[in-house]
């Protein structure tokens, strides 16, 4: 069992990576495969709509100048995913918006596996990216993980961050869920429990 964690944020141990750490430590407790990685500030190019993924059904997107064809890869054999962004106008950020456009349009096999979000706000907006970035995984017929709040904390540094105990709660939570549901995902396999078998995609446009 692994997860992968995205930190989406430019700042390599700013406040989403604080709320991110707080999951990482019930992984560590509960025996959980773990990666981090770290967005940073290089420049990440956006979707161009080329459909190059597509015609040549590699599973992976032309622009290879960054972080998203090895995150495509990663996240294939993962078995989870959670991704933290910062709260810009109350979305997520924009080089992280640009990553997983790419990486969802142009992957796939990620149906079946478990994910997450997670947002760090100084105030308000959390909401909203939390939304945003859950579309991502919906799409994807991915199971998205729980907590007993959105998963959000709040503060403008780290040091902020570490006094949200509600928040902070609310990712310790959110790991717990994540690792009990890895578990019995892989208790059932054992057991011979079989995955759905999915229809044949059929897209349809509001036209005639």
């Amino acid at each position: 069992m692994k997860v992968l964690l995205l930190n989406g944020s430019p700042h390599e141990k700013g406040c989403t990576y604080t709320a991110l750490m707080e999951v990482v430590k019930v992984f560590a407790a509960e025996d959980i495969n773990y990666e981090v990685l770290q967005l940073g500030k290089g420049a990440v190019h956006g979707c161009t709509a080329c459909f190059a993924c597509k015609s040549s059904d590699s599973s992976h997107c032309v622009f290879a100048d960054d972080l998203a064809n090895s995150l495509i890869d990663k996240l294939q054999q993962a078995d989870a995913i959670i991704v933290g962004s910062p709260v810009y106008y109350a979305g997520i950020a924009g080089q992280l918006k640009s990553l997983l456009d790419r990486v969802f349009f142009a992957g796939s096999g990620y149906a079946g596996k478990l994910a997450a979000s997670v947002v760090s706000c100084r105030r308000g907006g959390g909401s909203a990216a939390f939304d945003q970035l859950n579309h991502y995984f919906l799409m994807s017929n991915m199971h998205i993980v729980a907590s007993q709040y959105w998963n959000q904390v709040h503060g403008f540094t780290p040091e902020d961050v570490k006094q949200d105990l509600e928040g902070l709660q609310t990712m310790r939570t959110l790991g717990k869920n994540m690792a009990w549901l890895l578990k019995s995902i892989e208790a059932g396999a054992k057991s011979g429990l079989a995955k759905p078998e999915l229809e044949e995609w059929t897209p349809t446009n509001f036209i005639r």
